[in-house]
C-alpha cells in the first residue's frame, strides 16, 4: 500500500463515509451522500484503489438493481490508514 501524496477535504470525506459503513458502498452511493459531483469522487476511488487502499468488486445486477454496481470497500491496510488519517484531521 502506498502513502497518500494528496490529501484533500473530498479524499477525507471519501475515507469518512467508508469508515462508517459496515459493508461495501457503491460509487453512486458515495456520490449522492456526500453530495460532491462523480467528476471529484470516482478520480478519488480511482487513485485509493491504485495506491491499494481500497478494492472495487462488481455486484451483479438483480430483479431490483437493472444495473452491476461497482463496490468499494477497504483492504486490511487501507482500513487501519484511514483511520489514522481521519482521526489527525479531526474526522473520527
Amino acid at each position: 500500500m502506498e502513502p497518500l501524496h494528496r490529501v484533500t477535504a473530498q479524499t477525507v470525506d471519501v475515507l469518512a463515509l467508508m469508515l462508517q459503513s459496515p459493508e461495501p458502498l457503491w460509487g453512486l452511493q458515495i456520490v449522492k451522500t456526500l453530495g460532491r459531483p462523480s467528476g471529484t469522487v470516482y478520480p478519488i476511488l480511482e487513485r485509493l484503489e491504485r495506491q491499494g487502499w481500497i478494492r472495487s468488486s462488481w455486484a451483479e445486477h438483480s430483479e431490483v438493481q437493472e444495473r452491476r454496481r461497482r463496490l468499494y470497500e477497504f483492504t486490511a491496510d487501507g482500513a487501519d490508514a484511514a483511520r489514522e488519517l481521519c482521526r489527525a484531521q479531526g474526522r473520527l
